[in-house]
């Protein structure tokens, strides 16, 4: 039994118009996992891999219509913390921090709001969970014929 994710979870992937992003939510939805929006500033009413795409959380919350479940993070390291803030204050619980060299105060803030908030911040610097056969949230295992 997963303490994360199942076969329903659903999330969002932050910056999903990069390099990184892109192959990764493929890999997700390959392996059956529910992205249901991602969010670039900027490029809303774009699509990746189907996946729409929108320029604020709340708005790719409002277009899923029910409980988005977590949050996969692919921004600068520089915009991490406000990706964070952004989908805890929009009522997601879970966020995968895929973005490397974020910096150390950023972080403290980051898990002191995710505290108040009953929210669970994995990473920075993550790969990703998964529930082997069930859900992949992030780039972990690869491609899905290899994870």
């Amino acid at each position: 039994m997963s303490i994360f994710l199942n076969k329903d979870t659903t999330f969002i992937v932050q910056g999903i118009t990069g390099r990184e992003a892109v192959n990764l939510t493929k890999e997700c939805l390959d392996y059956g996992s529910k992205v249901v929006g991602g969010v670039t500033p900027g490029r809303k009413g774009r699509e990746v891999h189907g996946v729409p795409v929108f320029d604020t959380v709340a708005q790719a919350v409002e277009n899923h219509g029910g409980q988005v479940d977590g949050s996969i993070v692919t921004v600068p390291p520089g915009f991490t913390k406000d990706a964070v803030i952004e989908a805890i204050a929009n009522g997601i619980k879970l966020i995968v921090v895929v973005t490397e060299r974020v910096p150390r105060g950023d972080v403290a803030e980051m898990v002191e709001f995710a505290g108040m908030n009953d929210a669970r911040i994995i990473g920075p610097n993550c790969l990703g969970l998964i529930v082997p056969e069930v859900c992949k949230m992030g780039g972990i295992g690869g491609p899905a014929k290899d994870a």
